[in-house]
């Protein structure tokens, strides 16, 4: 198996593991603030992270690579994170998978920014009409209006569209696991007081199954999934990697449906279809990477 197939197969492992963070978010969003949604998951993956870095005696990351985990954390800690709770009050998990599907795109476009890969103007082409036919379904869905949550959704997908590839670039240097656990180490001086500040005043009323669902976030979604998620961008390239995230619509939908017993939406499954299949097709689309 080349590497560029390695690459792909631990992405979707990652992507397999990140399609349940938004019905978990919207499972617990009634019973938490979505800062604390978003920065309490961090805060508490943070603690294992250290823990893990102290273990295995990783070396501290230099000033250049801190600046980028830094960027990184903007995305993946801080902005995807909170504003994907915050449009999880306003809108479904599976409605909400189908408009963050245009996240492969944008991953792509950043990547090419950063990492000097040249996708083909094919792939390229491929990959707008993807986010055409996302932006169409959000509009659909508002009555030709974006709603307040979909533009929470998009926001959040392009700065966590930022540290998908920051973190994917970083983790040829460092290494998949290693980038997130410092990423979180980094940002927790930042966001535990937030954190506490917005924590529940009563832990011992919110029921089990929701403090589950919030343990899935800070050990599946915030962490362990990106050890999978950036070793793959590393070894098999941001942007053929990224449109492994084509297939979280679907697996989202599923679980939406099976998890939070949402209403089967055939609008939703024919747009997730059509996304998949059109921007899948880059698959086969030409990458060069600048020397």
């Amino acid at each position: 198996m080349n590497n560029e197939s390695k690459g792909m197969l631990l992405g979707f492992f990652g992507i397999a593991i990140f399609s349940l963070t938004l019905p978990a978010t919207r499972f617990i969003t009634p019973y938490f603030d979505p800062i604390f949604i978003g920065l309490g998951r961090a805060s508490v993956a943070a603690i294992i992270a250290a823990i893990i870095l102290l273990i295995f005696k990783q070396p501290i990351p230099s000033k250049q690579q801190f600046k980028g985990l830094a960027i990184t954390a903007l995305g993946v800690v801080v902005g995807f994170p909170v504003l994907t709770s915050w449009a999880m009050e306003t809108v479904h998990a599976s409605h909400a998978g189908v408009v963050i599907a245009i996240l492969p795109l944008l991953t792509a476009l950043i990547g090419a920014v950063i990492s000097g890969e040249r996708p083909s103007v094919h792939f390229w082409m491929i990959g707008f009409l993807g986010a055409a036919i996302v932006t169409s379904y959000a509009l659909l869905q508002g009555n030709f209006s974006l709603q307040k949550g979909d533009l929470l959704l998009l926001a959040g997908s392009f700065l966590g569209a930022l540290g998908y590839a920051m973190g994917g670039k970083l983790s040829q240097q460092l290494g998949g696991w290693q980038v997130i656990c410092w990423v979180l180490v980094f940002s927790f001086p930042f966001i535990i007081i937030p954190t506490l500040l917005t924590k529940p005043d009563n832990f011992a009323i919110i029921p089990s199954n929701v403090w589950l669902s919030f343990a899935y976030l800070a050990f599946m979604s915030q962490l362990f999934g990106f050890f999978f998620w950036y070793k793959g961008l590393a070894i098999g390239g941001i942007a053929r990697v990224s449109q492994v995230q084509l297939l979280q619509p679907f697996l989202t939908i599923i679980a939406s449906i099976f998890l939070l017993g949402e209403h089967f939406d055939f609008t939703t499954l024919i747009f997730a279809i059509a996304v998949v299949l059109v921007i899948a097709i880059s698959r086969k689309m030409p990458i060069k990477k600048n020397i």
